[in-house]
């Protein structure tokens, strides 16, 4: 159980802060681009601009928004609460929200200790049952508290703003929840069947891999007496070969993990990029004057020519 959850904790220590604002497309003006169509900004929204990897994380300003004394994005608040417990409640403003995660956590992981000890004493299964429960309780209570605070984060401005990383970190904390808060649904199930695919392969080449794991001990273990009919060169690969299609697809469950917090975080910026529908295509006759810059070789006198125009 320690294993697992130390596992399930891994990704979001992997939680990239939201990136820069995205760069504008091709604006065709007067006599051509406008100068600032490689420039301008569409995410001008001034936290999320400050919730970049420019400074991926600073004491100062993390503590600083826990006074209230500045502004700091979603993105380096949740990563600052990942070991300060409860700084987002508090940079909330929720304060009666901290005796229950401080009171939630602290008796998981106390009685977990606690039954452990008891198991290893005695070596009763029901005590590691307990334990087990009793850690799972805290580590649901951590996890209640980091979504709680991305939920509650600037909740109740007048700002119908798409943030990236409120997107990405609802995607690291639960899969499809970034997708949901960008309003594309039909994500959703793609990504779950791909998760629910590779973890059900998980179970299926573990569950061989210790029975093979098993059988190979007790032929090559001299103080058990083997009575079955599988040898152990063939216990032996085929242990070998479930650990390796476990393993393949272990990592093909966190790709798809992966992708879907990549996806929500490159889908919630384009949310915010300036795209009109406004295509079209036009052509029309114009003279191109003596010496123009267009003209290859240059002209000593007025051409004649096509103007054509693309408009995206």
């Amino acid at each position: 159980m320690l294993k697992f959850l130390k596992i399930s904790i891994l990704p979001l220590l992997l939680l990239a802060l939201a990136s820069r604002p995205a760069a504008a497309q091709f604006i065709e003006g007067e006599g051509g681009f406008r100068k600032d169509a490689f420039t301008q900004q569409y995410n001008q929204d001034s936290t999320s601009r400050r919730d970049t990897s420019d400074v991926l994380f600073s004491f100062k300003e993390y503590f600083g928004a826990l006074g209230h004394k500045n502004e700091i994005g979603n993105g380096k608040l949740f990563g600052g609460s990942m070991v300060f417990l409860g700084g987002q409640q508090i940079y909330n403003k929720q304060y009666w929200k901290l005796p229950i995660i401080y009171g939630g956590i602290g008796a998981g992981i106390g009685l977990g200790i606690h039954y452990n000890k008891k198991w290893h004493s005695t070596g009763d299964p029901s005590f590691k049952k307990t334990r087990n429960w009793c850690i799972a309780g805290a580590a649901l209570t951590y996890w209640g508290m980091l979504m709680d605070g991305t939920v509650n984060y600037h909740k109740g401005r007048e700002d119908t703003h798409i943030r990236a990383s409120k997107a990405t970190v609802y995607s690291l904390l639960l899969p499809g929840l970034g997708q949901f808060y960008n309003g594309e649904y039909w994500k959703i199930p793609v990504y779950y069947t791909g998760l629910l695919f590779t973890a059900s392969y998980i179970h299926h080449w573990n569950v061989n891999y210790h029975r093979y794991l098993r059988i190979y001990n007790e032929i090559t273990d001299p103080d058990i007496e083997y009575t079955g009919r599988i040898q152990a060169s063939t216990a032996q690969y085929y242990r070998n070969i479930s650990r390796r299609y476990r393993d393949y697809f272990i990592a093909g469950f966190i790709a798809v993990y992966l992708l879907q917090v990549i996806d929500a975080n490159v889908f919630a910026f384009m949310q915010n990029f300036d795209v009109d529908d406004n295509i079209s295509f036009n052509m029309s006759p114009t003279v191109l004057p003596p010496g123009s810059y267009y003209a290859s070789g240059g002209l000593s006198s007025p051409a004649f020519g096509m103007r054509i125009g693309l408009t995206f």
